[in-house]
């Protein structure tokens, strides 16, 4: 089955805990947690004690997206503080930093996804590929919510499912980026397993009614 993963980028910050139930209590599979560093992307969101907060104010499954520079200097933190999940951006660093960050994330018990930005070709994963629980595809320039559906990205997708296939790995695959109703068909026929929503979510009034027509039931 299709995985919905609302980011709480676009939940009501006042009432963080209460906007995670409501999600919860209207199908969402998992939350989706963006940070941004204000260098890597041109934007800053949210850090470890709002992550603490919110692991506090629920048990959904924490999907942790760092859109940060250098994510070594922060992943197990990020774990302490209550992802399951820490993705993190190929371009972010070296090679053998991001393998490193990949081996201290799984070592503090947790699961270890890695981020596409749009610009990257699909090849970037295929080194990583075998010690990922979670590839995550963009489908707007990270950094900012709201943006436009890039359905161009979908060969991309199309491309890293075929990988995932013929390795026989349990990998999810992720879409992140304008998807909604009208988009998460494309997405899921690409081959995608997880779709994040932010406002096709949050900003509508009958949630249920929102997921229920972003997973296709």
């Amino acid at each position: 089955m299709i995985a919905i993963a609302p980011s709480v980028l676009s939940a009501d910050f006042a009432h963080l805990a209460s906007e995670a139930e409501d999600v919860k209590r209207a199908g969402a599979d998992l939350l989706h947690f963006d940070v941004m560093d204000g260098a890597f992307v041109p934007n800053i969101s949210m850090g470890f004690p709002v992550l603490a907060s919110l692991r506090k104010a629920t048990d959904l499954f924490l999907d942790v997206h760092l859109m940060v520079d250098r994510p070594l200097r922060y992943v197990e933190r990020f774990c302490e503080a209550g992802a399951d999940l820490v993705s993190i951006h190929v371009e972010a660093d070296t090679p053998e930093n991001t393998r490193e960050a990949l081996a201290r994330i799984r070592s503090q018990g947790k699961k270890t996804g890695l981020v596409l930005k749009p610009m990257t070709p699909a090849e970037a994963v295929l080194p990583y590929l075998e010690e990922l629980d979670l590839v995550l595809v963009m489908t707007v320039e990270p950094g900012f919510g709201g943006q436009r559906f890039m359905a161009d990205m979908l060969d991309k997708v199309r491309a890293i499912r075929g990988w995932i296939d013929a390795r026989g790995l349990s990998c999810a695959l992720e879409v992140d980026g304008g998807v909604d109703a009208a988009t998460a068909p494309l997405c899921i026929a690409a081959g995608a397993t997880v779709l994040v929503a932010g406002s096709a979510v949050f900003n509508k009034t009958d949630r249920a009614a929102a997921i229920a027509a972003i997973r296709g039931s």
